[in-house]
């Protein structure tokens, strides 16, 4: 039998490349993709299970999904993914709409699991091993034709004292590199402009398969295939190589933006996080990136609120970002995750941890509009993404813009632009926080 099977993939990219692998797997086996759930046969919710937040926004999804159910216009849901895997029993338990679940390690047994709630009136669940599930397949891209992500590696080995990701996604492993790169010569084949380096970690790539950090050598074959960006995500400050930041600063495809969560500054809040760097080494290391990429662009990811943090604390955080001047920055207020050993530790309350990262956020719109301002007059690279009918420009981004997380570049062009092409945009103003500009001949 064939069926209509339409996915929602909540999260982060790394779970939007699981969902592509299962559509794949779905279509391969005969199955139709269809975009809306209502009229589908069977709804496939892949949930987010990192924070408090992503469960309660999963939970909304699958009550969505239950509402077609009842009124007749949805056969059956499956939910996937991280959620699934942390919370199984509850889903099963409380959420009776559900009829199966996948955990992270069985993406790959989809197309059975459609198979059994379509025909046999099973409740399958499905919870294979998360150190050992397989990382490849073949993938439907759910991205714009003009950028994918290419996952490096999946789990994490950090155990940051916050963090339930080693419990959800299982220890870390690299894929093998003649793997990667086969995948990333078909995504550039279909024309694919900008390559997203993504894992939990991508600096340790490659530290599992034989105690070698391979990252630098990964990119430097990655830069031989015709894409135009190469952007990297999610790097850890202390694996951070000589030899990766010489290959950042040559490479002209790698563009010069990192994303390097440090969550904090304080060196007493990071060792009681598990954190392996200090303020100190992280004020150097800053400093060494800035010099040798120039016009580098940093991202990283903030959590106000965790234990031990208290008012001279967050204060020195607020401080350490006005003098590193990161241009980017996510703020996070600490969630105490069940099964975590933050979650035991004492700390402030989430109406304070939400107030600092309100006063987090104001600290860093300042830096943002002070970057802004600088590079007024400069002519810079754009990736147009297409009309904006509210601006009535066009938008796209730069370098210094990360899809889906950092905004867009607006600006005007006498003649028309197609999305996924790149022009040459002089920068000429701020709007709402974000740059406009002209397209130059």
């Amino acid at each position: 039998m064939s069926y209509n099977v339409a996915f929602i993939s909540l999260g982060c990219a790394k779970n939007q490349v699981n969902c592509e692998q299962m559509m794949a797997s779905v279509q391969a086996a005969g199955h139709t993709i269809q975009t809306d759930p209502e009229g589908a046969d069977v709804a496939v919710v892949n949930t987010c299970g990192f924070l408090a937040s992503a469960c309660e926004e999963a939970i909304d999804n699958i009550l969505e999904m239950a509402e077609l159910k009842k009124a007749g216009k949805l056969k059956k849901l499956l939910v996937t993914g991280c959620m699934a895997q942390r919370y199984q029993a509850d889903v099963l338990g409380e959420l009776p709409e559900v009829d199966g679940i996948l955990g992270t390690g069985s993406y790959g047994e989809i197309v059975a699991a459609i198979d059994e709630v379509m025909t046999g009136g099973f409740r399958p669940c499905r919870l294979g091993n998360i150190h050992t599930a397989e990382q490849g397949g073949a993938r439907i891209l759910s991205t714009p034709p003009w950028y994918a992500y290419l996952r490096i590696a999946e789990g994490c080995d950090n155990h940051c004292a916050y963090c339930v990701i080693p419990s959800l996604r299982g220890k870390y492993r690299s894929r093998p590199l003649e793997e990667l790169l086969d995948e990333a010569a078909e995504l550039a084949s279909a024309g694919v402009q900008e390559l997203l380096v993504i894992a939990q970690d991508i600096t340790r790539y490659g530290t599992d398969l034989n105690g070698e950090h391979q990252l630098a050598k990964l990119l430097r074959q990655l830069c031989k295939l015709d894409f135009h960006w190469i952007r990297l995500h999610y790097l850890y400050p202390d694996e951070i190589t000589e030899e990766l930041i010489d290959v950042i600063a040559a490479e002209p495809k790698i563009v010069k933006y990192l994303d390097i969560p440090i969550q904090h500054c304080n060196d007493g809040i990071l060792k009681a996080m598990n954190r392996r760097d200090t303020k100190a080494e992280l004020l150097a290391l800053f400093e060494k990136l800035r010099a040798r990429i120039p016009g580098l662009v940093l991202r990283t990811s903030l959590i106000t609120g965790l234990p031990g943090e208290g008012a001279a604390e967050f204060e020195e955080l607020c401080q350490f970002l006005r003098e590193v001047r990161i241009e980017r920055a996510g703020v996070f207020p600490f969630s105490p995750e069940e099964g975590t050993r933050a979650a035991q530790m004492e700390h402030v309350d989430m109406d304070e941890a939400k107030r600092r990262s309100e006063l987090a956020v104001d600290v860093q719109s300042d830096i943002i509009d002070a970057y802004n301002e600088s590079v007024l007059g400069l002519e810079r690279e754009v990736l147009c993404e297409g009309f904006d009918a509210q601006a009535q420009m066009y938008a796209g981004r730069s370098y210094a813009e990360s899809p889906d997380i950092d905004g867009h570049i607006y600006f005007t062009a006498d003649e028309a632009v197609e999305p996924g092409t790149f022009v040459i945009v002089r920068l000429t103003g701020v709007m709402d926080g974000e740059l406009t500009g002209e397209a130059v001949e």
